[in-house]
């Protein structure tokens, strides 16, 4: 990664683990930490029972090989940073290095919490044994070619995953056998024309990729999820066809996101506006669409992410919240 944009995203609060891994705080982690916003957990936590300070928010691989428009991270082309972010790694770092580093950063993060006056240092004392991971900060997951080893560190330190990919990497998804307790797939578009040029992809055949990787997705023994960003006067359109997809992949459970015009999404160059981020009521009726249309149920809401949730079906709905605590 060149120097500069390493620069820029420790400015942005990016630590950096080993070469390409980092994590950063999120801010559902931050303010779930504290005693006046405390009951502003994510909606993994209202949605699934994680402990939203008990979460670090990573990834064991910053590049990516699509450069979604409605994506927060820097792309670095956008930024004027010259990085071939798919072809960067020569030498891929050790998986047990990786989970120590993360969760070392997360707790160096969290560990200047203390001093804050409306901390919750019962919470902030069961923050310093991290129960879950997301490995959903930036860029793309499958890249590392270690993913099974690094799951399985994980796990043996009694550390849920839950695992965040584009769905463009079906050979790797094929060799992933050790599974993440929860794997999502972004699903940015109903249909090949929106696809292209919501993600912009720095690959070819991405959305036979995608499909091929639906393929696979609908037959693996986890708890599979699909994630829709939705951006008005774009991608949230053709609730037909995103339920063609959700037949396809056969996700227990369907989250319906807005766009938040946050971070890289504003940068001029993909011309999105504030105005292209949908109200609650615009992704209500969205979600109570897609239903319709899939078969699935409509169980939830998140405010604060302005995300809904679809269940498969009842026996799914009920089985949504876990116990993931040690």
């Amino acid at each position: 990664m060149p120097a500069d944009l390493a620069s820029k995203m420790s400015r942005q609060g990016y630590h950096f683990v080993g070469v390409h891994s980092a994590t950063k705080i999120c801010n559902y982690t931050s303010q779930s930490l504290k005693r006046k916003t405390g009951s502003n957990t994510c909606y993994k936590h209202r949605f699934y029972g994680i402990r939203s300070w008990r979460c670090i928010q990573a990834t064991p691989a910053i590049g990516c090989n699509l450069a979604c428009s409605f994506c927060w991270r820097i792309i670095p082309e956008e930024g004027g940073f010259k990085w071939n972010e798919i072809n960067a790694i020569k030498q891929w770092d050790d998986p047990e290095g990786i989970a120590d580093g993360l969760v070392r950063e997360h707790k160096r993060i969290i560990s200047g919490y203390k001093g804050h006056g409306d901390v919750d240092i019962e919470r902030w004392n069961e923050a310093q044994d991290p129960a879950h991971v997301a490995l959903s900060l930036t860029g793309e997951p499958l890249f590392y070619p270690r993913l099974n080893e690094l799951i399985d560190a994980f796990h043996k330190r009694k550390i849920s995953t839950f695992l965040v990919t584009n769905g463009t990497m079906a050979n790797a998804l094929r060799n992933l056998k050790s599974l993440p307790t929860q794997l999502y797939v972004s699903v940015q578009a109903p249909n090949r024309e929106i696809y292209g040029k919501v993600t912009r992809p720095k690959t070819l055949n991405a959305w036979e990729r995608f499909q091929e990787f639906l393929g696979i997705f609908s037959g693996l023994d986890t708890r599979r999820v699909f994630r829709l960003t939705l951006v008005k006067g774009i991608n949230m359109v053709d609730t037909r066809g995103y339920a063609e997809l959700i037949r396809k992949g056969k996700p227990h459970y369907v989250e319906v996101k807005g766009f938040a015009y946050v971070g890289g999404a504003r940068n001029k160059a993909r011309k999105l506006s504030y105005a292209q981020m949908p109200s609650e009521e615009e992704i209500m009726d969205f979600a109570r669409e897609m239903a319709s249309e899939s078969g699935y149920v409509l169980t939830d809401y998140h405010e604060s992410s302005n995300i809904a949730l679809l269940c498969s079906d009842e026996d799914a709905a009920g089985r949504r919240i876990i116990n993931f605590e040690k």
